[in-house]
């Protein structure tokens, strides 16, 4: 029975999660990080500067999805709902229309990441504005967006399991 931090691998190879249970054995996995990463970090820490992050993006690659209304950190996202971020679309009555708003929430845990694992799931999230479902279009449009898109997808895995393998029992 594989450890339940290994289920954020679960859809990969055998192959690449011993080799991912030997990088957390052998206690590397920390440094593995700062050799890949650094100590980059990433000036985006309110609402108000993850919505302009969201939008750049957005203008980019995405000039003619649908509009967000909103985009914020979110604290009440967590492993425990298995969401780092959340697309949703609100609909309200304005006078006598009915209007849908985009929405997108980010894992508060987006504050203390390296810049691509924010970038990576800003994508993905701004993704779900054009295809909803996580079939090959939508991760062909994640990867337009994103050309590193899959290999920070997994080093985030191995980012959760490397915090939830160095939190102290008594957080």
């Amino acid at each position: 029975m594989q450890p339940k931090h290994l289920n954020y691998l679960a859809g990969y190879p055998e192959s690449i999660q011993q080799q991912a249970q030997k990088l957390i054995s052998s206690g590397k996995l920390a440094e593995w990080f700062a050799h890949r990463y650094g100590q980059q970090s990433h000036s985006v820490q309110n609402d108000k500067a993850l919505y302009e992050y969201a939008m750049t993006l957005k203008e980019r690659f995405m000039k003619h999805a649908a509009p967000l209304s909103r985009v914020q950190f979110d604290n009440k996202l967590n492993l425990v709902q298995q969401a780092l971020g959340l697309n949703t679309q609100i609909a309200r009555i304005q006078g006598g229309k009915l209007k849908a708003k985009n929405e997108i929430r980010i894992a508060s845990l987006f504050k203390q990441t390296p810049d691509a694992f924010l970038r990576m799931i800003v994508v993905h999230e701004l993704a779900h504005l054009k295809v909803k479902a996580h079939d090959r279009a939508f991760y062909q449009l994640c990867q337009h967006m994103e050309p590193d898109y899959h290999q920070l997808e997994f080093d985030l895995r191995l980012y959760l399991i490397w915090k939830e393998t160095t939190v102290s029992p008594e957080k």
